[in-house]
């Protein structure tokens, strides 16, 4: 699986992770709706983790998905956090 993930060269996600966070940045700025916000904000957040895991991968260090699984710690409780007041 390592050897798959590195097949794909770093920039395709650079690209692919910049892409995403621009798309949650323009939907954080036009959009007036506090659950689309916060799908936006999710977004961005993924783009984040998505680039950590990438780098962590190809550097084979571990530092990068230990930041991926508190940033997923944080959206968690961001969803939660919509659900209950929302409901």
């Amino acid at each position: 699986m390592l050897d798959v993930i590195k097949s794909v060269p770093i920039e395709y996600y650079v690209w692919l992770s910049s892409l995403l966070f621009c798309i949650g940045v323009f939907g954080v700025l036009i959009r007036r709706n506090a659950i689309v916000v916060l799908m936006c904000i999710e977004l961005m957040l993924n783009a984040v983790n998505l680039l950590l895991a990438a780098f962590s991968t190809y550097l084979s260090d571990a530092q990068g998905q230990i930041m991926v699984f508190f940033i997923m710690v944080v959206a968690a409780a961001e969803a939660a956090w919509g659900w209950a007041f929302w409901s």
